[in-house]
């Protein structure tokens, strides 16, 4: 679902902005969501996260899955993030069934999903179960048309925020019943910055 402001051009001659090095991103300053988040683990939840989500017009939007170490291995999505203006919702996906509401929330076209190469976690989620994926942005397909060649989400964040994330949990067993708070934080962080990017790219 293409956005019909147009994102901010990244500089102000319109020449791409040169992707930052390691050295300059690890040189920000670390930032990561200090709001509300909702860990979403049991079917009564389900109903009520949905009810507030489906209120927003614009949410961040990741995924969490178990690490392969092996050619040909696969693991569904273990965590699903969804970050609202003023709250994220978790949803451990192993402990629930992709009930009917969280299906069509991802499925409205009212409501932007904004994440990095959303599409691949979409694609993920439909192997898991049957729901048409509406609403969905590339937060780095916004930003290359602004003229900022950055790659993942943590380089995203350096080029348009002015700010680092931590990608300490990157490589976490998100399929364990039992996570630390700090690995479900960073996995709030990663849709909380998907949605802070999306804003401050279609910004007027």
């Amino acid at each position: 679902m293409a956005d019909a402001r147009a994102p901010r051009a990244a500089g102000g001659d319109g020449s791409p902005r040169q992707r930052l090095s390691k050295e300059a991103i690890n040189a920000l300053p670390l930032r990561q969501y200090e709001g509300p988040v909702h860990f979403v683990t049991r079917e009564d939840q389900v109903h009520r996260a949905v009810e507030v989500l489906r209120r927003e017009t614009i949410l961040g939007f990741d995924t969490e899955t178990k690490p392969t170490f092996r050619s040909g291995e696969h693991h569904p999505p273990a965590l699903l993030q969804l970050a609202g203006g003023e709250q994220v919702f978790v949803f451990r996906l192993s402990t629930l069934r992709f009930e009917d509401g969280l299906r069509a929330l991802l499925s409205s076209p009212d409501i932007i999903k904004a994440g990095v190469a959303p599409q691949r976690d979409i694609s993920e989620l439909q192997a898991v179960t049957r729901f048409d994926g509406a609403g969905v942005v590339d937060v780095a397909e916004i930003a290359r048309k602004a003229g900022i060649e950055a790659g993942g989400l943590r380089s995203l964040a350096a080029a348009v925020l002015g700010w680092r994330i931590s990608k300490r949990y990157q490589t976490s067993n998100w399929g364990r019943r039992h996570l630390h708070p700090a690995q479900v934080r960073y996995a709030a962080t990663d849709a909380w910055v998907s949605r802070e990017i999306y804003l401050a790219l279609t910004r007027g």
